[in-house]
C-alpha cells in the first residue's frame, strides 16, 4: 500500500467526470493529436498499447487496437504486457503519481516506451490568481480551489524515480478564450477538471468571491475583444524501460578526441 497522503477525493473526482460533457473535452483530443505526433517520429511500430485515460471513447477511433485501463490507484496493467503505454491526462490527479509511473514502467516490455500527458504548473494560471487575490480582499483568507500542478524540473524528476531510460520532460500551452468566468466554470466542469482537493471548502464559496474574481479577471486577462484568456499547459513526459540494447552515457574521460580540435579552435590555457 502506498503512503502517499491523500491530496485528492477519488470519490469526488469520479463523481465530477461522470457529469462530463463530450464537446468540452477539447483538451484530450488536442493530447491525442499531440500523443500522434510524437509518435511519428519514434523510429518503431508498437503492436501492443496500453492507455491509461478516463474517458476512452476519446482515443478509440485513432487507437482501435489498444487495450484501455481505467485511472485507478491500482492499474490494471499486467507486468511485461505492453510495448507501449500511454498515460493520458490523468496523472495530475494522482496521489501518488510516482507509483502510477512505476506500474506504467512495469507494464512495459524491455525497450517499450511511456509517454504521459498531464496538465502542467501553468494551467488555469490567470484563474488561480484571480480567484486567490478575490477571495482574500472579500473573506480575508483563502481555501484550496486549484489543484497543485507540478513544475517541468519536478516532473522529469518522476521519471527518473520510475526507472525510466533516456527520460525528456516537456510542455506545450495551449488557450482558450470565454465569454465570462461563469463560462470558463462551466467549461471546467464539462471537462470534469472541478475542485476534487480532499481540504476543499465543503461550503458554498459566497457569491461576493466570484464576482470580485471576474471583475478582476477582465480588468487583468482580458483579450482586446473583451473575451477572458484561459491557459492550459500539457505536459508530455517519455522514457524507455531499461534495456541493454539502449544509447548509454560515455564514461568521464573516454572522448577519443579533444573538444578544441573537434571545433577547429585554438585552446587557451587559464592563468594560474
Amino acid at each position: 500500500m502506498s503512503s502517499a497522503p491523500t491530496l485528492f477525493d477519488r470519490s469526488a473526482l469520479l463523481m465530477h467526470r461522470a457529469r462530463a460533457s463530450d464537446d468540452a473535452l477539447f483538451l484530450h483530443r488536442a493530447a491525442v493529436e499531440e500523443v500522434q505526433d510524437r509518435l511519428s517520429m519514434v523510429n518503431r511500430t508498437f503492436s501492443e498499447p496500453a492507455i491509461v485515460t478516463p474517458f476512452p471513447a476519446i482515443w478509440q477511433e485513432s487507437f482501435p487496437d489498444a487495450r484501455f485501463v481505467g485511472d485507478e490507484d491500482a492499474l490494471d496493467l499486467a507486468p511485461g504486457a505492453h510495448d507501449l503505454v500511454i498515460h493520458a491526462m490523468c496523472l495530475h490527479w494522482a496521489n501518488d503519481p510516482v507509483g502510477q509511473l512505476i506500474q506504467a514502467r512495469r507494464a512495459l516490455r524491455k525497450d517499450g516506451f511511456l509517454l504521459a500527458l498531464l496538465f502542467g504548473a501553468d494551467t488555469l494560471k490567470e484563474l488561480r490568481a484571480v480567484l486567490a487575490e478575490a477571495e482574500t480582499r472579500v473573506t480575508g483568507g483563502l481555501s484550496p480551489r486549484v489543484a497543485p500542478m507540478a513544475e517541468i524540473r519536478d516532473l522529469g524528476a518522476l521519471l527518473q524515480r520510475a526507472g525510466l531510460a533516456l527520460p525528456v520532460a516537456d510542455t506545450l500551452t495551449l488557450t482558450a478564450d470565454y465569454r465570462d468566468l461563469t463560462h470558463l466554470l462551466h467549461d471546467l466542469r464539462g471537462m470534469g477538471e472541478t475542485n476534487a482537493l480532499s481540504n476543499r471548502l465543503r461550503r458554498p464559496t459566497r457569491r461576493a468571491v466570484f464576482d470580485a474574481a471576474a471583475d478582476l479577471y477582465a480588468a487583468h486577462f482580458a483579450t482586446p475583444e473583451g473575451r477572458l484568456t484561459a491557459s492550459f499547459e500539457i505536459a508530455c513526459l517519455t522514457g524507455w524501460a531499461p534495456d541493454e540494447s539502449q544509447q548509454k552515457p560515455l564514461r568521464p574521460g573516454s572522448a577519443a578526441m579533444r573538444l578544441a580540435d573537434a571545433l577547429g579552435a585554438t585552446e587557451t590555457p587559464l592563468p594560474d
